[in-house]
């Protein structure tokens, strides 16, 4: 399996899995490998390398708009229900809206999930034809913090939420003082998130197989769900290197944002609104104008999940409860 980055909090329900033994109950060992990139991780699966990847649902509509066939990923378990992403910009600074971005410098790491969905935030923005400059990047995110915050290297951060807040307080940053967010969830809405995907092949070839991981890693959200700390525990065994604090608030941070879309009450989380993942497929496709539109189920198999009864339906909490 390739992970969507390096060893960090909003894995924890992988590792819950693993340690408690829910991947051996379903006959499967895991190999977890880590990544750079959400968006990255959804070639490498498709490309052969592995057999699940925990990747962006978005970059695999667009994948599979530019591809002349369904390539071989399929997601089969959606975690986040809501956008994670966001450009943060300074909170003393002039950028307060979408349109101030006009004329600004951005920076992101390459293949940056936000950065590749910047023409659908900008489209619906409004902002499509100003002129926005943007720089790649690959220092760690805690660094690039310091340098558009200190030294005005940038008007502001592509990145997911979270993980741009979890940074901040690697970096000795307030994020709650010194950034504001301009969410894409506020502007397109339909978009999802990460995912839990396999090959294609696999889904046709071992049904069972794939059912069994989606099954453990269900509990293993159900368990993280119930216990965060227990969560963090098992991510700082995995990587005793971490920031637990930074984690942690980045691992609560998910649970209360990326999984608390309204929408999780009713169809539990795993799950997407079929409405819902046919609009963002013709976002994504105008968009970025691929003349092919993928079908839905091309994305999203609902198959392997369990029912909605073994499923959360509400993870959100208010400030503090984590």
């Amino acid at each position: 399996m390739i992970l969507n980055t390096f060893v960090s909090g909003p894995q924890a329900w992988f590792f819950v899995a693993d340690e408690r033994g829910y991947f051996r109950d379903a006959g499967l060992a895991i190999d977890f490998t880590p990544g750079d990139t959400a968006a990255n991780a959804v070639p490498r699966l498709a490309d052969g390398g592995f057999d699940v990847a925990y990747g962006d649902l978005n970059t695999l509509i667009e994948l599979a708009a530019g591809a002349s066939a369904p390539p071989d990923a399929v997601a089969v378990y959606a975690t986040f229900n809501a956008s994670p992403y966001t450009i943060a910009v300074p909170a003393a600074g002039p950028v307060r809206a979408p349109g101030d971005l006009h004329g600004r410098a951005l920076g992101a790491h390459p293949n940056d999930a936000a950065l590749r969905l910047f023409p659908e935030f900008a489209r619906a923005a409004g902002i499509e034809r100003a002129p926005v400059g943007i720089e790649l990047s690959s220092l760690p995110h805690p660094r690039m913090l310091r340098e558009m915050l200190d030294e005005r290297r940038w008007d502001g951060l592509f990145g997911f939420v979270n993980t741009l807040r979890a940074a901040a307080i690697e970096a000795g940053i307030d994020p709650a003082a010194a950034l504001r967010c301009l969410e894409y969830r506020h502007l397109v809405p339909d978009l999802y998130g990460a995912a839990l995907m396999v090959s294609r092949r696999l889904a046709d070839t071992a049904p069972a197989l794939v059912r069994g991981l989606v099954h453990a890693v269900n509990r293993g959200v159900c368990d993280v769900a119930a216990d965060i700390d227990a969560g963090i525990d098992a991510v700082a065994r995995r990587d005793p290197a971490i920031d637990r604090a930074a984690n942690r608030a980045r691992l609560a941070g998910t649970l209360g944002l990326e999984m608390s879309h309204p929408e999780g009450a009713r169809l539990g989380i795993g799950a997407i609104d079929d409405a819902r993942l046919e609009r963002s497929i013709d976002l994504i496709v105008a968009a970025k104008g691929h003349a092919r539109r993928p079908a839905a189920a091309e994305i999203f198999r609902a198959d392997f999940l369990p029912p909605l009864a073994a499923r959360p339906t509400h993870l959100a909490r208010q400030p503090g409860q984590w």
